[in-house]
């Protein structure tokens, strides 16, 4: 099984998981509790900023419920906001009003509903000591995923917002 976390495009092989209910959404679950699913019933779960809508107190247990539903060799790919560039965007003397403001929007979510609220916020060298924590054996930073269109891939200004990156149980 393959999962999709905070997921909403319908793609062959995976499962999408989501805290509203949807068409194509297969299981109604908050990200933080997992517990429908199995140890080791997974082999790779996708999710695409979703880890920074969970308070700071809940991240490491939230990783670790990730961790748990993998298989060994299993893959989380995961994508955040990267604060060191969005920070760096913000900050910049270069950057008109608008593009600060979208910034500052990226850092603590659109606030378009209860749920777009950004609690946390991730660097890469913050994401990769808790996927560590979590039990994560390797944790690789790649450009891309490739799987779905979304904001992994996002690229407002020339450059990627996102820290994706790669953890193998």
């Amino acid at each position: 099984m393959n999962l999709h976390v905070g997921g909403r495009e319908r793609k062959d092989g995976w499962q999408i998981v989501n805290v509203q209910p949807g068409a194509d959404v297969d299981h109604v679950a908050d990200l933080r509790d997992l517990s429908q699913f199995g140890d080791g019933s997974t082999h790779n779960v996708y999710a695409s900023h979703v880890l920074e809508h969970v308070h700071q107190a809940q991240v490491l247990p939230t990783l670790q419920g990730l961790y748990r539903i993998l298989v060994a060799g299993g893959k989380l790919l995961i994508s955040v906001p990267d604060l060191d560039v969005l920070c760096h965007l913000f900050i910049s003397p270069w950057a008109a009003k608008e593009v600060k403001w979208h910034a500052m929007r990226m850092i603590f979510g659109g606030q378009v509903d209860s749920h777009d609220f950004h609690t946390m916020g991730f660097n890469e060298q913050f994401l990769r000591e808790l996927l560590m924590q979590a039990g994560f054996s390797q944790v690789l930073r790649v450009p891309k995923f490739g799987l779905f269109e979304d904001t992994s891939e996002f690229k407002p200004y020339g450059f990627s917002i996102s820290l994706n990156v790669i953890a193998i149980k």
